[in-house]
């Protein structure tokens, strides 16, 4: 049992990283392809249709809610939806999902996947401080040195993004307000899954934020979209030369890249050990591939300019970030032992009773 735990724990990571890896390269994609506008935000639609197929894999059982519930959730039936307050809970964490995923690919498609990947991997850090400050975790000094030396890496990365244009340091700010929002997002998601009586399964807490979305998304397009269609979706692909064909691949593309994406950090934040921080983690190893997958595949090409291109002072942002980053982590691993320990030290102590 522990170790096809640990093997679909490892699957779901690798998912997560692989996902996530595409997505930012498909939005570049879809830049090209005259279907990024980011008024109309019509590939953000697709983007949750996604995470809201879930729903279709569950079952129309509802759990009613429990006057008491333990720590341990794996009682939770993932085929059951959950109880009327915490559907409210998944639903909230929807509206926070929506405004940051808005701001990081609108921002992608103004600053490039690779300024993206440097920001975006500060999603690690962010974690913590939420983390800190929901979940009640105690971060020591070595963890805080990371903290700050991924802020340094990040401000090395807005000085360069402002040297390439105006656009291009607004979509900086942009992913990084986004980066942000997006960590907050992660650490709530893993307090409903994981703690109080109102508890969420992977699936429900997935399948909900994507219907949410979605609805949201269908809104804006019927409200704003619609009646300028021509001059925001239509005008755009005739100039790239884009056919609805050729459009249909790119939209089911982001839609079934974050269906996987959505399930399987979903997972990875319920069951992968460390929770939020280790998702934070795997954003950093993300956002290095991203750098490099966008380096190799777009720079040169007619998507884009220098912000798609590798740069000496990218690098060294990237390597300042993701560096912090294990700072972080490798301290959070000192800490979890040291705490094991102090623990393990305080239940030898306690002198046996004897009862007569």
């Amino acid at each position: 049992m522990d170790s096809k735990f640990t093997v679909a724990s490892s699957i779901a990571a690798a998912l997560t990283v692989f996902t996530g890896v595409t997505q930012p390269l498909l939005i570049t994609v879809a830049k090209d392809c005259g279907l990024a506008d980011p008024t109309a935000q019509l590939y953000m639609l697709f983007y949750y249709v996604g995470p809201a197929s879930v729903s279709l894999s569950i079952g129309c059982r509802r759990r009613a809610p429990p006057s008491y519930s333990p720590v341990n959730t794996d009682a939770l039936d993932e085929n059951e939806w959950p109880s009327g307050r915490s559907l409210l809970y998944a639903a909230a964490i929807a509206t926070i999902d929506i405004f940051a995923q808005v701001m990081n690919y609108t921002g992608v498609s103004l600053a490039g996947p690779t300024i993206f990947a440097i920001i975006y991997s500060s999603v690690t850090i962010w974690t913590a401080v939420y983390s800190r400050m929901l979940l009640q975790r105690q971060l020591s000094l070595a963890q805080w040195a990371g903290v700050f030396t991924v802020f340094g890496g990040l401000t090395l990365t807005g000085l360069h993004s402002f040297q390439l244009g105006a656009a291009v340091f607004k979509g900086s700010c942009l992913i990084f307000v986004g980066s942000s929002v997006h960590a907050l997002g992660y650490v709530i998601s893993e307090l409903i899954m994981t703690r109080g009586k109102y508890r969420i399964t992977v699936r429900a807490n997935t399948a909900i934020q994507g219907l949410v979305a979605c609805a949201a998304l269908a809104a804006w397009q019927l409200a704003y979209t619609s009646s300028r269609w021509e001059e925001l979706i239509l005008q755009p692909m005739h100039q790239a030369g884009t056919s609805w064909q050729q459009a249909a691949w790119v939209f089911l593309g982001i839609a079934l890249s974050n269906f996987v994406h959505s399930l399987s950090f979903m997972y990875t934040l319920r069951h992968f050990p460390g929770g939020a921080v280790s998702a934070g983690i795997l954003k950093g190893l993300q956002a290095v591939l991203v750098f490099v997958a966008t380096s190799i595949a777009f720079c040169g090409t007619a998507a884009g300019g220098e912000e798609l291109c590798y740069t000496r002072l990218k690098l060294l942002s990237l390597i300042v970030v993701v560096g912090g980053s294990l700072i972080y982590g490798k301290a959070t691993e000192a800490k979890t032992k040291q705490l094991q320990q102090q623990e393990e030290e305080r239940y030898e102590s306690v002198p046996d009773v004897e009862i007569y």
